[in-house]
């Protein structure tokens, strides 16, 4: 079944979990693309444990700034976490969103795409925050316009959320 589902959720809400389990029950291959780069202790242990969590026998390719080329010829199901650690990288947050969507769109296997809801935080201090804020909501909502379903994970709660008009 060709479906994209984005998972949306705050930091440690169950997202990347709940991500894990609906690619755990597909009958295909799995692929995770992994997008974070371990830049302190606390984003290290945060990697080995998302590690330890994938059965071995799911393929791990590690997404630089070309997301859209990492998925690209990948078949199968794809897991897909995080939206969030792969603008982070991004020199002034630009992410090109249409080239992402298509790629995302062109695929011939479930996608699961994991992204962080920051629009619901803290207003950010600095400038810098707030564009990636900001950033990070243009490129959810873009995501979200070709997704055939979208959940919205909430201290482990699921919701799934109705399409815009």
């Amino acid at each position: 079944m060709v479906m994209i589902t984005l998972i949306l959720g705050g930091t440690r809400s169950g997202k990347s979990e709940l991500a894990e389990r609906m690619a755990a029950q597909s009958e295909e291959p799995v692929t995770y693309i992994a997008t974070g780069v371990a830049t302190d202790e606390d984003m290290a242990v945060r990697i080995a444990a998302h590690r330890v969590r994938r059965p071995e026998s799911w393929s791990t390719i590690e997404a630089d700034g070309d997301l859209a080329g990492a998925l690209a010829g990948v078949s199968g199901t794809v897991l897909l976490d995080a939206l969030g650690t792969w603008l982070a990288r991004l020199e002034g947050f630009r992410a090109d969103r249409v080239a992402l969507c298509a790629a995302l769109s062109l695929r011939s296997g479930h996608t699961i795409v994991v992204s962080d809801e920051v629009g619901l935080g803290v207003h950010p201090s600095t400038p810098i925050g707030r564009d990636f804020r900001d950033a990070l909501g243009d490129l959810n909502q873009s995501v979200s316009a070709i997704a055939d379903e979208v959940l919205l994970v909430v201290a482990g709660r699921v919701l799934p959320l109705e399409k815009g008009p």
